[in-house]
């Protein structure tokens, strides 16, 4: 028995790589994938423990049984059974020998490997932070796409194929974690939500109580004074004793009070008055993006501004990479997404087989992704970048140099200058917010390490499909691209007089439902100064 919990113990502590602890796991759908394995194995022990504990129980059950029928007999005439000189002998016995055999069995811990399981797996779990993290994630979708929060909690989501659901519980852990982000419009929203459940007659664990003291102090936070009041009193009905909520009611009448004393002493018409003393409109709190708004609709698929006279415009066709001799009797398929930009899709571009290459060879050296501080240079993460990437070289491996080749073919533009690929799988909500791929005129030190100039281009391969949101979108001129597993969208960031092209600004939209891994390779001026020659225009 013990090297069996030896050997399961040895086998649980390789289910992940040391350097697991911690990631950053709510960043990446691909590493949390390892979690689900490592859950599951800890049900095996954990129902391992049960059997155990339940052989345990099956023999002190039939011990009693036993002594049950036995003491019976005895006790009815105890002088005739020890009579016989068996049964006093077996009376001493038990009480000598086998009621010690039994204590002893009683007090075996049969814990110790599922203990030891846990302990061994603990230091690989996720932490606060990637539960805080996942669950903004969910705040961020509900923005983004516009979703109520029973539509979130009953799990109606489009093209999932696992449905679930959130708790009264869940819900309010939410709510929580809005809060302490002083994030009151989804605090109420969400303890709302966790307070209608148990108001439906869901059992949960969390109270009624604790939900209307954060819930009317997000109210009052909003400016509903009246709204909060009343939920105060609601919770004082519950708990007269309440400290806070006692506190807060004086303190809202106070308020109310005064009001209304400013109101007698105010010569407004009852119209005006009404209108400075209404509450605020419910919202959510601004972000720092002016663009923010366009960028939501477009990866909802609205605010599309392609008409269909430039529609009309755009092709679709057999390309050839300018007569590269490796296409011209295979050439591949080409479509045009976008005019101006011009960005143009390939379709059939890298094959399953080098997709999976891929992901095998990124999936271990998947890191937070970050960001480069335009003041200071440093790479840090950022909230507004959900992903891990890992950079791939092409003397590692001959299918990462085979599809450099091939992105060098079809552009006509050359990839010995060009930044590593680039591999990201998003996580939970997975985005990143508008960005500019070019180093701008207020960067000037941006790639100057490389040597290699500003990124002249941007490749972009989809390497799985995704069943809601994920969208690559480009706010300045209202373009959405969506992901399709093969395929690949190439535009250019910079003019051919080197000038950046603003209208290129993209994001890539949260994933709503599935799970995106795009690779990239961001190509750079030099190199390509007899291939794309400049220009004296600026705009050209």
């Amino acid at each position: 028995m013990a090297s069996v919990k030896i050997w399961s113990i040895l086998v649980l502590s390789f289910l992940l790589p040391h350097s697991y602890a911690h990631m950053d796991f709510f960043t990446s759908i691909g590493h949390m994938t390892d979690l689900i394995n490592t859950e599951k194995d800890l049900v095996t022990s954990l129902k391992d423990y049960i059997k155990a504990e339940e052989s345990k129980l099956e023999q002190i059950k039939k011990w009693a049984e036993k002594l049950d029928q036995l003491t019976d007999t005895a006790t009815k005439d105890p002088e005739g059974f020890l009579g016989h000189p068996v049964n006093a002998f077996k009376l001493m016995k038990r009480l000598n020998t086998e009621w010690g055999e039994l204590e002893n069995l009683v007090l075996k811990d049969m814990s110790d490997g599922f203990i030891s399981n846990m302990t061994i797996q603990r230091q690989y779990f996720p932490n606060d932070e990637d539960q805080a993290g996942a669950a903004k994630a969910l705040l961020r979708l509900q923005d983004t796409y516009n979703l109520d929060t029973d539509t979130l909690s009953r799990g109606n989501l489009p093209g999932v194929k696992h449905k679930s659901f959130l708790t009264a519980e869940d819900c309010f852990e939410l709510g929580k974690i809005a809060y302490t982000e002083a994030d009151y419009y989804h605090t109420e929203l969400w303890m709302e939500q966790a307070l209608k459940q148990l108001d439906d007659g869901e059992m949960s664990t969390v109270d009624t109580v604790s939900i209307l003291d954060y819930l009317s102090y997000a109210v009052y936070q909003q400016g509903d004074l009246d709204k909060a009041m009343m939920l105060t009193k609601r919770l004082l009905e519950l708990d007269p004793e309440h400290q806070r909520a006692n506190g807060n009611l004086k303190y809202f009448e106070y308020i109310m009070s005064k009001e209304k004393e400013a109101n007698k002493s105010t010569t407004k018409t009852d119209s005006q008055t009404d209108k400075e003393t209404k509450t605020k409109k419910k919202e959510p709190s601004k972000d720092y993006l002016p663009e923010r708004q366009k960028y939501e609709m477009l990866c909802r698929g609205e605010g599309l501004k392609m008409t269909p006279r430039r529609q009309k415009k755009l092709f679709c066709r057999y390309y050839d990479g300018n007569q590269n001799p490796k296409y011209i009797l295979g050439p591949v398929k080409q479509e045009d997404e976008w005019d101006k930009p011009r960005i143009v899709r390939f379709l059939e571009i890298i094959s399953d087989e080098e997709i999976e290459t891929v992901k095998e060879l990124a999936k271990p050296r998947l890191r937070r992704a970050t960001i480069s501080n335009p003041i200071t240079g440093v790479l840090e993460t950022a909230h507004y970048r959900i992903s891990k990437s890992a950079w791939l070289s092409g003397y590692e491996s001959p299918v990462v140099s085979r599809i450099n080749l091939r992105i060098q073919d079809l552009t006509g533009l050359d990839v010995s200058t060009a930044e590593e690929l680039q591999v990201a799988n998003y996580g939970v909500g997975g985005q990143y917010e508008p960005h500019f791929d070019f180093g701008r005129k207020d960067e000037p030190d941006a790639f100057k390490e490389l040597g290699t100039g500003n990124r002249i281009a941007t490749w972009l391969f989809y390497m799985s499909d995704v069943s809601a949101g994920g969208a690559t979108v480009f706010p300045e001129v209202g373009a959405s691209v969506w992901p399709k597993k093969g395929t690949a969208v190439f535009w250019y960031n910079l003019f051919p007089s080197g000038e950046g092209d603003y209208s290129t600004r993209h994001a890539a939209c949260p994933v709503l439902v599935g799970n995106k891994w795009v690779s990239n390779k961001w190509i750079h001026e030099r190199g390509q100064e007899f291939r794309r020659p400049c220009t004296l225009s600026e705009l050209e």
